[in-house]
C-alpha cells in the first residue's frame, strides 16, 4: 500500500458501512494504526444521500468532503496514509463465486459480500463496522466479526439520574430544614440532588448540591403552581427547580413516556417568558424522523407539513391552558401569533443564532451525538436549553439507547456548573399509561 510503513497483515481490517458516516462523518479517525476499507457501494450511497437536505443529507456531503481530503493524496484502491496511522482504500469488487443466497442488487449485501471477500483472501480477521442491526447479523452469519462503531455509546444502564438518596439523623433533618443548608461529606456533581430521609419525620428533604461551599441547599416548595401545573413527585419537583433557575443554561430531562418531561419544560417556558419576562421568545422544537426523504419533499406549505410532527407540543400547550387562563391568550394559535412562542422543526433551526430564548428540545433520543452538537451550539447569549426524551422509544433505525445524542449528552455534560439533569421514573398521566410504559 502506498506510503505504509508497516507491513499490512499486522493491521486490523475494518470495513465501514454507509450508516457509520451518516452517524458520524469522520468516525474513521477512530480506528487508530488500522486497514479501513470503504467498498465502492457505500460511496454510491452517499452520493444518493448528498441531495436529502435533512441530517443525512449534510452528513453525506461532509463524509464525501472528508473522504476526498483522504484520498486525492494517494490511489484510494491501494491505498492512502491518514494522520492517525491508518490506511484507507476503497474496494471496488467483491468475489462473484462466493455461494451465498445473498440478493447482490442490494448495497448493504455488496457491502457485505465485499468484507467477506476481503476475509477470505488475506485470511485476516476483518471487523465489519455498522449501525445497521440486521446488516451485523448477517455478516456475523456469515463468519465475520460484526461490530457496532461504539466511539460515542455510554452505558445507558449506568445513566447518570441527577439524584441520590440518603438517611440523615434526626438532629441534621432539624439542622437542614431550620438553616436551609447542610454540609456534605460527599463530592457530588453540580445542580445534583439529595432526597434526605429521617425516620422520624415522614415527609423527606430535597437538598441541591451547589459546587461551591461543597454542601446542600435546602430546595423549597413553589410557591404557587407554574403555569397552573403542581409537581407531583419528588422528581417532577427537582425538574421544576433546574427548569426556573437561569443560572442553569442546560437541562436535561430523561423518561418513560407519561412522566411530565414536556408538558413541565413548556409550563416553565410560559413561566419564564410571559410572567418573568427571562427570555424573549420560547422556541419548542423536535426531530423529524421520516421514513423515506426529509419533511421538504412532503406536499404542502411548512406548517401543514409540520402539524402531524408537532401535534403532541400543541397538546401540551392546550392542557396549560385549559388550567391556566391568561389575558389575551386564549388558544394555542393566540400564543403562536403573539411571536413569543414558536414552534418549528429542527431541521429549520440549524444556521441560526438565538440569543435570549428559552429552547425545548422534545424528543431528543431521536439525534445523534452529532446533531445534538449542532443544536446545542446554536445557543446565543442568555439562552437555555432543555432537553427531553425517553431513550427507549427510538424512531431512528441507527441509534438506540447508549449510542443516541441524548445519553451522550448526558455523560458528556455530567459535573458541569451550568448543567442539571433529571431522570424522571414514576408516570403520572394515568394507572393506564402506567401499566402500559411497563408492560409493554
Amino acid at each position: 500500500m502506498a506510503g505504509d510503513d508497516r507491513n499490512s497483515n499486522d493491521r486490523k481490517v475494518f470495513i465501514i458501512d454507509t450508516n457509520v458516516f451518516i452517524h458520524k462523518y469522520d468516525a474513521i479517525l477512530s480506528f487508530r494504526d488500522s486497514e479501513i476499507v470503504v467498498p465502492l457501494w457505500v460511496l454510491e450511497e452517499l452520493d444518493k444521500l448528498k441531495t436529502y437536505s435533512d441530517e443525512r443529507g449534510r452528513n453525506a456531503r461532509h463524509a464525501i468532503r472528508f473522504l476526498d481530503s483522504i484520498t486525492k493524496h494517494g490511489d484510494p484502491t491501494s491505498g492512502s496514509k491518514m494522520e492517525n496511522g491508518s490506511i484507507l482504500r476503497v474496494a471496488l469488487h467483491y468475489d462473484d463465486d462466493i455461494e451465498i443466497g445473498l440478493d447482490r442488487s442490494r448495497p448493504d449485501n455488496k457491502i457485505i459480500l465485499t468484507a467477506l471477500t476481503i476475509q477470505n483472501r488475506d485470511g485476516r480477521m476483518v471487523f465489519f463496522v455498522s449501525k445497521d442491526i440486521n446488516a451485523r447479523v448477517k455478516a456475523s452469519a456469515l463468519g465475520l466479526k460484526a461490530v457496532d462503531y461504539e466511539k460515542q455509546k455510554v452505558n445507558f444502564a449506568e445513566l447518570y439520574s441527577g439524584y441520590r438518596g440518603a438517611n440523615i439523623g434526626s438532629d441534621s433533618y432539624q439542622l437542614f430544614s431550620q438553616e436551609e443548608f447542610l454540609n456534605w461529606k460527599d463530592t457530588l456533581n453540580p445542580n445534583e440532588f439529595v432526597v434526605l430521609e429521617d425516620k422520624e419525620h415522614d415527609e423527606p428533604l430535597l437538598g441541591r448540591y451547589n459546587g461551591r461551599d461543597g454542601g446542600l441547599d435546602l430546595v423549597d416548595e413553589l410557591p404557587g403552581a407554574i403555569s397552573g401545573i403542581h409537581p407531583l413527585n419528588m422528581e417532577q419537583r427537582m425538574a421544576l427547580e433546574l427548569l426556573l433557575d437561569d443560572t442553569v443554561k442546560l437541562v436535561t430531562l430523561v423518561g418513560k413516556a407519561g412522566t411530565g418531561k414536556t408538558l413541565l419544560a413548556i409550563a416553565a417556558g410560559l413561566k419564564k417568558v410571559f410572567d418573568d419576562s427571562a427570555y424573549g421568545r420560547m422556541l419548542i422544537s423536535r426531530p423529524i424522523v421520516p421514513l423515506g426523504k426529509d419533511i421538504g419533499y412532503l406536499p404542502g406549505a411548512k406548517e401543514e407539513k409540520l402539524s402531524h410532527w408537532m401535534q403532541p407540543l400543541f397538546d401540551n400547550l392546550e392542557f396549560i391552558l385549559s388550567v391556566h387562563k391568561r389575558p389575551n391568550l386564549k388558544s394555542v394559535d393566540a400564543i403562536i401569533s403573539s411571536n413569543m412562542v414558536e414552534i418549528e422543526a429542527i431541521t429549520y433551526i440549524r444556521g441560526r443564532s438565538l440569543p435570549n430564548q428559552f429552547i425545548i428540545i422534545d424528543e431528543a433520543q431521536n439525534l445523534s451525538p452529532h446533531e445534538i452538537k449542532t443544536i446545542v451550539s446554536r445557543a446565543g447569549e442568555g439562552t437555555k436549553v432543555v432537553l427531553t426524551g425517553d431513550p427507549y422509544q427510538i424512531d431512528s433505525p441507527y441509534l438506540d439507547a447508549s449510542s443516541n445524542g441524548l445519553t451522550y449528552l448526558v455523560e458528556a455534560f455530567k459535573g458541569q456548573r451550568i448543567y442539571g439533569q433529571v431522570l424522571l421514573e414514576h408516570t403520572e398521566r394515568s394507572p393506564l399509561a402506567e401499566l402500559a410504559a411497563e408492560l409493554l
